[in-house]
């Protein structure tokens, strides 16, 4: 795709969110997307463009630190859920799948159990967040 291309395609797609920002404050909505993948494949870049044109008291962006001790002995989905949004607002996650099978596994930040739950969880990840983060 040219760049004028892409640019023309970006604007639509934002004017759009913008549309969705007035509709998530107006109809008090909570909403949660997920951008999930790999290191160095662009989610944050992405998630960088879409929200460069919305607020940021309606769209907030998480990333996840490494976490912390007491955070280790949590299911994985209670880290999430303190950022889960109020209402009037949309919360995006930017998420690597594989975070815990390596860098944590690498750094000592989880047991070799914890990888092997990150590893089943990659392979049924929609299926999880889908049946988590529904209402």
């Amino acid at each position: 795709m040219k760049r004028k291309e892409f640019e023309r395609e970006l604007y639509k797609l934002q004017v759009e969110l913008c549309k969705l920002q007035d509709w998530v404050k107006q109809s008090d909505a909570k909403i949660v997307v997920v951008f999930e993948g790999r290191d160095a494949a662009r989610k944050g870049g992405v998630i960088k463009r879409l929200t460069e044109r919305v607020s940021p008291r309606v769209f907030r962006v998480i990333t996840l630190p490494k976490p912390s001790e007491r955070e280790k002995t949590q299911i994985f989905m209670q880290r999430y859920i303190e950022h889960f949004p109020a209402g009037g607002e949309v919360v995006i996650f930017d998420h690597s799948w594989y975070n815990r099978a390596g860098v944590e596994r690498v750094m000592g930040f989880c047991s070799e159990k914890d990888c092997q739950h990150s590893s089943e969880y990659a392979r049924c990840s929609s299926v999880s967040w889908s049946s988590q983060v529904s209402p």
